[in-house]
């Protein structure tokens, strides 16, 4: 079974410890409880445990919707084939990237990354078994990763079960919703409300992002 610090969250045992954790929240938390039985389990098969391919989608999803990002990551990951990789990447032109639907920033950012790993300045494999802190020092230093950035690569890139994105729009009307705040919670208030959710800080993000749609 997986740490809370998981880093392999595709095994065999995901769909086990996504109801464990699902159970531990429930019990810590009356609110989300309701939450939680109203929506039922997590889909572990939703999980794609493909760390350079959710860089790549946490970069394009940057300030956009779920179905904005899922768009442009379809149209991307049609001219790259899946598993995506750097080198594959790396073989589009800007124009390639661009009539994808990624904006200029976007396509330097894509590029910049798919660069650093091919040539071995990131290393992913690393980067599995270093803690959140490493993690996030290894990637903001390149163009386009913001914190929000490299939370989204923990929870689904590397299946970090103990993450949470405060400062996520989606999160904070969630977390607005689930305590009926008359006004839009800040990130420190959001960060403050999830301290009770640990150590799955990750599920309770995830189900709460699924009780929004």
């Amino acid at each position: 079974m997986l740490s809370p610090q998981g880093t392999n969250a595709d095994s065999a045992d995901f769909g086990a410890v996504l109801r464990h954790a699902e159970a531990y929240l429930a019990g810590a938390d009356t609110a989300l409880a309701a939450v939680l039985n109203r929506l039922g389990p997590l889909p572990a098969a939703d999980y794609q445990g493909e760390p350079f391919a959710a860089l790549l989608r946490a970069v394009i999803g940057q300030q956009l919707s779920n179905r904005a990002a899922a768009s442009i990551a379809a149209r991307l990951f049609a001219l790259t084939a899946m598993p995506a990789t750097p080198h594959a990447v790396l073989m589009l032109s800007e124009a390639d990237l661009r009539g994808c639907g990624l904006s200029a920033a976007k396509t330097r950012s894509v590029l910049g990354l798919a660069r650093a790993i091919g040539e071995g300045a990131i290393d992913l494999a690393a980067l599995a078994d270093a803690d959140d802190l490493a993690v996030n020092a290894a990637l903001t230093v390149l163009p386009g990763i913001g914190p929000w950035t490299v939370h989204m690569f923990l929870m689904f890139g590397l299946g970090r079960l103990d993450v949470f994105a405060p400062g996520d729009l989606g999160l904070r009307r969630a977390v607005q919703r689930l305590e009926d705040w008359p006004e839009l919670p800040t990130p420190a208030a959001c960060l403050a409300r999830a301290e009770r959710w640990r150590p799955y800080r990750t599920v309770a993000a995830w189900q709460l992002w699924r009780w929004l749609t």
